[in-house]
C-alpha cells in the first residue's frame, strides 16, 4: 500500500503552540525538535512528556525514571504568531 503524504508546513526549529490536548490547556509554546513526515508526527520541546525507565549504564550511571518528549500529531499543532 502506498501512503499519500500531505505537505507538512512545520520544520525543525519552528515555534509552535498546541491547539488540543493537555498542552493546549496550559497555553505553552515550544520549539520543534524533529518532524516525521511519513507518520505526520513531530517532537516538540516540553510537550507530551512521558516517563521512561532507564537502566544503569556507563553513560547514565544513576538510571531511574526520566521524562522525555513523545511525538505529537501535527494536526494538534499550529505555528506561533509573531508579535508585532
Amino acid at each position: 500500500m502506498v501512503s499519500k503524504r500531505s505537505k507538512i508546513r512545520l520544520k525543525k526549529g519552528d515555534t509552535v503552540v498546541a491547539i488540543t490536548g493537555e498542552d493546549a490547556l496550559s497555553d505553552k509554546s515550544g520549539k520543534v525538535l524533529y518532524v516525521d513526515p511519513v507518520k505526520q508526527r513531530a517532537i516538540v520541546e516540553g510537550f507530551n512528556l512521558v516517563k521512561k525507565h532507564m537502566r544503569k549504564t556507563q553513560d547514565n550511571p544513576e538510571g531511574g525514571i526520566v521524562e522525555i518528549e513523545a511525538p505529537v500529531h501535527i494536526s494538534n499543532l499550529r505555528l506561533k504568531q509573531k508579535a508585532e
